[in-house]
């Protein structure tokens, strides 16, 4: 009979793994590096996770977990215009976890060699994320508040893009929202 997993030390392990991917990325991690942050044995590791691959499956889904609540949002009670500025701001990748920029980009670089960490991540934190937007554009359409027919895709599209934009211009992500929607309102509503 197995002993049962202790919790704590998973936990551990799922910190150290998340910490090196924003420090290291996925190709430059190790095991080795892992199981020293979280202090415990490679083989104490390999008994909870077989592959590298594995374990970040499982540190991400840790992370998307914890931000799933934040992507059901009520809007209802704003104004149209602020309800909009609202979406837009939680489509910041940083809105919910700092180091996502940095992630993101890791994942992207790793797309030739390891799609399925790009596929995740657009399954998990891209698309909930512009659904909230598009879902919103949406509710705002019904009410008259919008534009009837709008391409709720594409405007997703660059509000999200906005954020890649700027973190490569090193433009403050703060200002994007106010922005973003001061140049969209008027063409949507």
């Amino acid at each position: 009979m197995a002993r049962p997993r202790d919790a704590e030390l998973d936990e551990a392990i799922i910190e150290a793994t998340r910490n090196r991917l924003v420090r290291d990325g996925y190709a430059q991690m190790t095991i080795g590096d892992i199981a020293s942050d979280a202090g415990v044995s490679r083989p104490t590791l390999y008994r909870r996770w077989a592959t590298k691959f594995a374990l970040v499956v499982d540190a991400l889904d840790y992370g998307f977990r914890k931000q799933e609540d934040l992507y059901t949002l009520d809007l209802s009670r704003l104004a149209p215009r602020e309800a909009f500025a609202e979406a837009v701001r939680r489509l910041d990748p940083a809105y919910y976890n700092p180091d996502a920029m940095v992630l993101m980009a890791d994942f992207a670089g790793e797309a030739i060699r390891t799609p399925e960490l790009l596929e995740i991540l657009r399954k998990h934190a891209v698309e909930p994320r512009l659904a909230l937007l598009e879902n919103l554009l949406g509710r705002l359409e019904e009410r008259g508040a919008v534009r009837a027919g709008l391409d709720r895709h594409t405007i997703a599209t660059l509000c999200f893009g906005s954020y890649f934009a700027a973190y490569y211009r090193g433009d403050p992500r703060e200002q994007i929202p106010a922005a973003v929607v001061a140049a969209l309102w008027p063409a949507i509503a």
